[in-house]
């Protein structure tokens, strides 16, 4: 718990200007720590921090108002953008530092023969070249290892030519063909059965010779063990097993690496007597700079942050057509942007969307007021898991429900792709109750089937009641306009037009 939501739950105790003084009791409970009670209590100032971002409806009334230059230089200037821009001033610092410690690397690297920058670039690149020839290479060994893991059967006599248990060992249990990694198991001389992986094997693994292995035979039987293990060195004793060599590596000679070598011989810089003291000073230079290069990109993705947000959120606006891009470069509002700009809502885009798709025509002002309900609701906890809500016997409000689940679930791909994230799925939990409440049902009733407090069904409501007030005034429609009015009228009676109420002292009668 935050000091400042301390702070509201006791500030009922008193009020300022009519109260002198008041109480909170906290109740004791295991775990509760005084010390920390004591610093929510006495804490008085609270870090200010920006949730600032540039929605939908902003953007297009920002471009109507002053066009895309002007609003982004305005967002430029927000507290957001100034504490994101607050936190680049410790890694401007550190860059500097680096850039002054960059030039004494380049000064002690500096050859009376040559540049040696470029004579380091030549090594730099051949040994990324030669590491890259040893990880394909390597990749290329272990798969051939797996594969002749896969191939090992029961009674097969193989050699292992690395660790403690290095010698004849014979497989026992062949790998499982759906396991991505191949681990067949295998009993050694010692009288131990392990499972080995490519790792084991890095130069390759073969069947030597056969040997049978009982039906019945148990690895967890100390005395089968012994008895397999001592066939097992009786049918090895006569053979004649080495351990596997080496392979060398297939891929042949490099062209690549071949070049970059005669280029290095043929540098100046190849016979200068410090050319050893110079590398290990351009060493130091590379991998400085390279951290350098880090912390510029992190600048760079602090810096101007909220326009940027700006223009991702006009780009899925332009893919939308609710702005379009006119010959000279200027960016306009369409008759659908002017749409959106009456639309503050929290989901102005997907309530926009469901306008002009025509979501919500043919519903009366009660199924309206149910679907709306869900763009508006917001559950306390977490949904997974949970029943589904009831919903209202109407297949047009399920259908509408099931529309604007299929446009929120389309415009969350498209943002995706924009790298936005505004739009959420809607969420019924409020439909019912909202949808009996518009029809003239009294308060007991609807909460009877609900599972929200009459103060939350309040709430919701009126946030409800404005979400119809601004599609009253923006939607084209006069047919929608008219059936959002009446779902207004609907709504707001009894507790929901009471403006004194409080709604922690709502109950059910």
């Amino acid at each position: 718990m935050t000091a400042g939501e301390y702070t509201q739950l006791t500030g009922r105790a008193g009020r300022r200007g009519i109260d002198v003084e008041g109480h909170a009791v906290t109740v004791w409970h295991n775990g509760i720590d005084p010390a920390n009670l004591a610093g929510l209590a006495s804490t008085r100032t609270y870090p200010l921090k920006s949730s600032f971002r540039p929605s939908y409806n902003m953007a297009v009334n920002l471009i109507e108002r002053m066009g895309v230059r002007q609003a982004r230089e305005l967002l430029e200037t927000s507290f957001a953008q100034y504490q994101a821009d607050a936190g680049v001033v410790g890694l401007a610092n550190q860059i500097r530092k680096h850039e002054q410690a960059l030039a004494g690397y380049a000064e002690s690297m500096t050859c009376h023969l040559g540049d040696f920058a470029e004579y380091a670039d030549l090594r730099q690149q051949l040994a990324d070249r030669e590491r890259a020839l040893s990880r394909d290479s390597s990749a290329r060994r272990r798969q051939q290892a797996a594969q002749a893991l896969r191939e090992l059967r029961v009674g097969d006599v193989v050699v292992l030519a690395a660790g403690r248990r290095a010698g004849p060992a014979l497989v026992v249990t062949p790998a499982n063909p759906n396991d991505d990694e191949p681990r067949p198991s295998v009993l050694s001389l010692d009288r131990r059965v392990r499972r080995i992986a490519a790792n084991d094997v890095p130069h390759g693994i073969e069947a030597v010779a056969r040997l049978k292995v009982p039906r019945g035979f148990d690895a967890r039987s100390a005395n089968w063990r012994r008895d397999l293990a001592r066939t097992l060195a009786d049918k090895t004793s006569d053979l004649d097993i080495r351990r596997p060599r080496k392979s060398g590596d297939a891929a042949g000679p490099d062209e690549q690496i071949d070049d970059l070598r005669r280029a290095l011989r043929s540098h100046p810089c190849h016979g200068c007597s410090d050319r050893e003291a110079h590398a290990r000073w351009a060493q130091r230079y590379n991998k400085l700079n390279k951290e350098t290069k880090e912390l510029r990109r992190r600048v760079e993705s602090r810096t101007n942050t909220i326009a940027r947000q700006f223009d991702r959120v006009c780009a899925v606006l332009n893919d939308l057509g609710y702005l379009t891009a006119l010959p000279d470069g200027t960016v306009t509002v369409t008759p659908d942007g002017n749409m959106l700009g009456g639309l503050y809502a929290d989901q102005d885009l997907l309530t926009s969307e469901c306008i002009r798709e025509g979501v919500w025509d043919g519903l009366d002002s009660a199924e309206l007021a149910g679907a709306a309900a869900a763009l508006v609701f917001e559950s306390r906890g977490a949904d997974d898991g949970a029943a589904a809500p009831p919903l209202p016997r109407s297949p047009a409000l399920a259908q509408a429900l099931a529309d604007q689940l299929d446009l929120a679930e389309d415009l969350a791909e498209r943002e995706s792709r924009h790298h936005v994230n505004f739009v959420r799925l809607p969420n019924a939990g409020f439909t019912m109750a909202a949808w009996s409440w518009a029809k003239g049902n009294p308060l007991h009733a609807v909460l009877r089937d609900s599972e929200l407090a009459p103060g939350d069904f309040v709430r919701w409501c009126r946030q409800l009641i404005d979400l119809m007030a601004q599609i009253a005034d923006a939607a084209p429609d006069p047919q929608l306009r008219q059936t959002a009015r009446n779902a207004m009228h609907g709504l707001r009676r009894g507790v929901v037009s009471y403006t004194g109420v409080d709604n922690n002292d709502l109950t059910a009668d």
